[in-house]
């Protein structure tokens, strides 16, 4: 795991989707094995466009649908494989070992949708983006690694 004795905390404003794309390239640039994002929000916050914006900046030209129904959704890229989780339907915290979770994050890296399902599962130094809509405004404000700050240029 990283070194997690430094954290990085902002907040960004989301206007359209170009803005949420900007941060889903920026999050993809600094994505590595092992890595994790926790994507926080309620409905219609944009967790899924979020997470389609990362997939899609770092290759993957097929559909992204979100993985409400299937959990997990897996893409190789050209950088690294993904993993793609959506937790909502989660009953328990012990069906990410089903689900090949750890496995997921020593092959490549994971996206989870409403990991407050099982947040004992996400590891420690895991990037933790938490999506609001308020007044139609969108906002993130990020938490993690001291690493991110340098890759996403905030």
């Amino acid at each position: 795991m990283a070194d997690i004795s430094q954290t990085f905390r902002t907040s960004i404003a989301l206007p359209g989707l170009a803005a949420t794309g900007a941060l889903g390239a920026g999050v993809a640039a600094g994505l590595r094995v092992g890595d994790c994002v926790a994507l926080w929000g309620d409905l219609g916050a944009g967790k899924t466009t979020l997470a389609r914006a990362i997939l899609q900046a770092l290759g993957v030209r097929e559909d992204v649908p979100s993985p409400t129904f299937t959990l997990v959704q897996s893409y190789e890229t050209p950088h690294l494989a993904v993993s793609h989780y959506d937790l909502y339907r989660l009953k328990s915290a012990r069906e990410m070992r089903e689900l090949g979770f750890d496995d997921a994050l020593l092959d490549g890296a994971v996206l989870v949708e409403w990991p407050e399902r099982a947040p004992e599962a996400l590891p420690p130094d895991a990037l933790h983006v938490r999506l609001a809509l308020q007044d139609g405004v969108r906002t993130a404000r990020l938490t993690g690694p001291a690493r991110w700050e340098s890759l996403l240029h905030v």
